[in-house]
């Protein structure tokens, strides 16, 4: 089934390529701002996450230091991009329902083309991010050789979380208010704001969250220049691969009844 899916989404190739662009297009179709907002969540997740240190080091008396904005920075965009494809794409069928409906084709295209179209956003806030992090005096070093496999786990395990989430909502039409208040209130269960070192003993079962996992290893390779944490970077990547295909077959099993359902 697996090799079905892949040759199929091989196949459909151009599919993907027509509907990321589309969405990408709608996105950016007679707006003001234009491709600036790309840069908006991620800019207000890097200003709140200023704010909150700010008191955090009002509080403590211990002044704010500029790699701890750094470290805000660089967490700051993948779950920008995280929670953004999460939110399209839980939508991703039902707004195709006209397309869902007709011929066959994988229905997995939506939600794939969703999470591509908010990785070209992704793409055009790192820009801001590398300048930022070029302000602020972060070097380069070796470790940085980690970020593509990190992205990469992220990659999937968004696409996994889009795709189950999509097939769900499709089902029952209320999944998309639960996954909005579930990616509202995460960010403050997710070390973006703040180390995951500083909950002392608590450390573990915030890193339990996979994702947490993978920003807090984006973290320490870009801006600490340390090695990543290997341990938890495998049961990150065990939860992205795992997703990705557990989901898929789901996803694969119930499309047959997504026409009727729709």
């Amino acid at each position: 089934m697996i090799k079905e899916m892949f040759n199929e989404m091989i196949e459909y190739r151009e599919l993907i390529y027509i509907l990321t662009w589309r969405d990408i297009k709608i996105k950016y179709k007679q707006t003001v701002m234009g491709f600036f907002w790309a840069l908006l969540m991620p800019m207000l997740i890097v200003s709140a996450g200023v704010l909150i240190r700010k008191a955090f080091s009002m509080v403590s008396g211990k002044p704010v230091e500029m790699t701890e904005l750094a470290s805000i920075t660089v967490k700051a965009l993948p779950w920008s991009f995280f929670i953004s494809s999460i939110k399209f794409g839980t939508n991703s069928l039902t707004g195709n329902s006209n397309l869902v409906t007709k011929i066959y084709f994988p229905r997995e295209v939506f939600p794939i083309s969703a999470v591509l179209a908010n990785l070209f956003d992704f793409a055009i806030a790192s820009g801001m991010v590398i300048i930022l992090l070029w302000i602020a005096g972060i070097g380069i070093g070796m470790q940085l050789l980690w970020v593509p496999v990190i992205l990469f786990f992220l990659f999937l395990l968004t696409i996994g979380f889009s795709m189950i989430f999509a097939c769900a909502n499709l089902f029952f039409r209320d999944v998309k208010y639960i996954v909005e208040v579930i990616v509202t209130f995460a960010i403050f269960f997710t070390p973006v704001f703040y180390d995951a070192s500083m909950l002392g003993k608590w450390e573990p079962f915030i890193l339990l969250n996979p994702v947490a996992v993978l920003l807090e290893n984006l973290n320490a390779v870009i801006v600490l220049h340390d090695p990543p944490r290997y341990l938890w970077l495998i049961y990150a990547g065990t939860w992205a691969i795992g997703s990705f295909f557990v989901f898929s077959i789901i996803f694969h099993k119930a499309e047959v009844y997504f026409a009727e359902n729709i």
